[in-house]
Formats: structure tokens, C-alpha cells, sequence
């Protein structure tokens, strides 16, 4: 399955959930907003969303600063 995240390709064996895809590209703790073909999707979904190929995913983390 390829991917498209925050603007590079990515190619997975199988079919994962946001969640898993997270933890496999080790940003899981770092993630705050998904998006999927310019759709947010919500947190408490991210267990269950399960992305279809060639769909475009950005992951957006927040930073603090003044």
C-alpha cells in the first residue's frame, strides 16, 4: 500500500491504521492532528481509520514557543 505523508511517498505491506503507522514511523507521541485527503480526522479515531492507498496524509505536530 504506498502513501503519501507529509508530502513523501511511503510504501506499507499491508493495510494499518493511523495509529500503527504512527508507531512505525516512531512519531506517535509527537502526532496532535492527522489529516487524510485534507480531512481531519479526530484522535479517538486513529485506532480504526484505516487510510486506502494513495490517500495523502499530513501529520502535524504542535510546537511552543514565544
Amino acid at each position: 500500500m504506498k502513501l503519501i505523508i507529509n508530502g513523501k511517498d511511503k510504501i506499507f505491506e499491508k493495510e494499518k491504521s493511523l495509529k500503527e503507522i504512527l508507531k512505525e514511523l516512531k512519531i506517535e507521541d509527537k502526532a496532535m492532528a492527522i489529516a487524510v485527503n485534507m480531512e481531519i480526522v479526530k484522535k479517538d479515531k486513529w485506532k480504526s481509520f484505516i487510510p486506502k492507498d494513495g490517500d495523502k496524509i499530513e501529520i502535524l505536530s504542535f510546537v511552543g514557543g514565544g
